[in-house]
């Protein structure tokens, strides 16, 4: 067995990093809900309009914007239960992964609804970043192969994966960016191929 000090510095780096992980999704589900706020009591849904906004030049602008922005609080809430499990799923291995797919998903969200969205629409919401989480953990195990890394796919896929039909154009419903959803688990299948990959050679 391991000495008590081993045991007890072990201990303190699971908790500590715990914290920072617990940290970290909750100060960006908390920037989500700050500015949802300020959109309706302020500006009374005014911030909306900088979404993606399909074939227009400067509807690109709205990539970076549109995880953040939000059409009223039914659409946070229904992304913020998803977004705070998938999330904390996604940095279950290290924190940076969360980043890496979050800006990933967002851009190919973006650039998926920017070129195939309906003419006229804007496209809001973090839906495009919680499909890239998803993608990212469904994936992980395929090409990590590691047991840990299937476990999780696993699990992911059984409990989250009614969620593709959001993907489906005809399944997907009125207002739904289905091209938003598609392009953020692209982008999660990606990173979960790029990182994994480099993780498989790293073992060899």
């Amino acid at each position: 067995m391991p000495p008590r000090s081993v045991v007890r510095s072990q201990a303190k780096a699971l908790v500590t990093e715990t914290r920072a992980r617990a940290g970290l999704i909750a100060r960006w589900t908390a920037l989500l809900w700050a500015i949802e706020i300020v959109d309706l009591v302020v500006v009374h849904g005014g911030l909306d309009a900088f979404g993606v906004r399909p074939r227009v030049v400067s509807g690109l602008l709205g990539i970076p914007l549109m995880p953040l922005l939000h059409g009223g609080l039914p659409h946070l809430i229904a992304n913020t239960v998803p977004f705070i499990i998938l999330g904390w799923l996604t940095t279950s291995r290290k924190r940076m992964d969360f980043w890496v797919v979050g800006a990933v998903s967002t851009l190919t969200a973006g650039l998926l609804a920017w070129v195939f969205g309906a003419a006229g629409s804007v496209h809001i919401g973090a839906s495009g970043v919680v499909f890239g989480f998803l993608g990212f953990l469904m994936g992980r195990g395929f090409w990590e192969r590691k047991a840990g890394a299937v476990v999780l796919s696993l699990l992911v896929t059984l409990t989250f994966g009614g969620m593709l039909w959001g993907m489906v154009p005809v399944l997907a419903g009125v207002g739904i960016s289905w091209e938003g959803h598609l392009g953020g688990f692209l982008g999660g299948l990606l990173c979960a191929r790029t990182l994994g990959q480099a993780r498989a050679k790293t073992r060899k």
